[in-house]
C-alpha cells in the first residue's frame, strides 16, 4: 500500500511537471539555453534592448535589433516598415530567419514579444522569449560581455503569415465579431492618461492590460492564471481574437502567450493600433 502511494504521488509529480513545461509555449529558460550554448548548438540570440544598454552589457555573441529602426518614419508612429525593408535591416544585422532564434529585452518582456510577433509575421518558425534574469543566466553559465558581436550580413527571405496581421480596414468590418482586446493600462484605455495623452479606446474593446499576464519580475504566469485572465474578457480558444495597444508593441507578448501557451489558433494584431484608429475614427471612454 506504502509503494502504491508513493507510485501515484511520483505521478502526479511527474504530471504536475509537465504540465508546467507545456504552460511555458515558446520561452527558452536559461537553464535550457546554457545548455544549448555549452553543446555548442546552432542558433541566434537577439537582444532587443536600445542600442545603448546593449552597448554596456550583452549575452555573448548576440545581435542588437533596435526596433525604431523597424518602424516607419512617418505618422502614425509605431508602424511597421515594409516586409522587405524589414528583411533587408535583419539581414544585414546577420540574421536569416532560419534554426532556433532565442529573444530577449530588458527584462519587461515587451519588446520581446514585439519582436517574437514581427519575426512570426516574417514567417520564422523557430522562435523563443528569454527572460532576462541576470541571477538565473549566472546560474546557467550564460556569458555576458561588452565585447561588440562580429556581423556577418545574410539573406532573409521573408514568407508572410498574412493570417496574423489585420489593418484598420479589416477591425473596422470585423471588430464586432471578434474579441477585441486593448491591452494597455487602465487610464490609457479609458482615455485619462497624460502621458501619452490619449481619448479613449477602439468601440467595443476590451481592456487586459499585458502585466496582467506577467509576474513582478516580468516572467510569464502560469497557463491557468493567463487562461483565467483570458476568459475574463471573452477570450477563449472557439474566438477570433485581435490584440491591440498605442503602437501594438505590448500585443506581441500577449498574441505569444494566447498563442503558445493556451493553444489559441486565431489571434491576430492590429498593428496600426491606437495611433492609427484616433485619427480618422471615433473612440470610448
Amino acid at each position: 500500500m506504502k509503494t502504491l502511494k508513493l507510485l501515484v504521488l511520483s505521478f502526479i509529480i511527474v504530471l504536475m511537471g509537465t504540465q508546467f513545461l507545456a504552460a511555458q509555449g515558446d520561452v527558452i529558460t536559461a537553464a535550457d539555453l546554457g545548455k544549448k550554448l555549452k553543446a555548442k548548438e546552432k542558433l541566434t540570440v537577439i537582444s532587443v534592448r536600445k542600442p545603448a544598454d546593449f552597448k554596456k552589457s550583452h549575452m555573448k555573441n548576440a545581435i542588437n535589433i533596435d526596433l525604431k529602426k523597424l518602424a516607419s518614419d512617418t505618422d502614425p508612429k509605431g508602424i511597421l516598415k515594409s516586409p522587405e525593408e524589414i528583411a533587408g535591416i535583419l539581414g544585414k544585422a546577420g540574421i536569416d530567419g532560419k534554426g532556433l532564434i532565442v529573444v530577449y529585452d530588458d527584462g519587461k518582456m515587451k519588446y520581446a514579444g514585439r519582436f517574437y510577433w514581427i519575426l512570426k509575421y516574417l514567417g520564422v518558425e523557430n522562435v523563443k522569449l528569454l527572460h532576462r534574469d541576470l541571477k538565473k543566466w549566472q546560474a546557467a553559465r550564460i556569458p555576458i560581455t561588452k565585447t561588440p558581436t562580429p556581423v556577418k550580413a545574410k539573406t532573409f527571405t521573408p514568407n508572410l503569415n498574412k493570417s496574423i496581421f489585420v489593418d484598420e480596414a479589416y477591425v473596422k468590418a470585423n471588430k464586432a465579431n471578434a474579441v477585441l482586446i486593448d491591452v494597455r493600462p487602465p487610464d490609457e484605455f479609458n482615455g485619462t492618461s497624460t502621458k501619452p495623452v490619449t481619448k479613449g479606446h477602439i468601440p467595443g474593446a476590451k481592456n487586459m492590460e499585458y502585466t496582467q499576464i506577467l509576474k513582478e519580475d516580468g516572467s510569464l504566469k502560469s497557463k491557468a492564471e493567463i487562461e483565467n485572465i483570458a476568459k475574463g474578457v471573452g477570450a477563449t480558444a472557439d474566438k477570433e481574437i485581435i490584440l491591440y495597444c498605442g503602437t501594438s508593441t505590448r500585443a506581441g507578448i500577449v498574441y505569444m502567450a494566447f498563442t503558445t501557451i493556451l493553444g489559441y489558433k486565431n489571434v491576430k494584431v492590429y498593428d496600426g493600433a491606437y495611433n492609427e484608429w484616433v485619427l480618422n475614427n471615433p473612440v470610448e471612454k
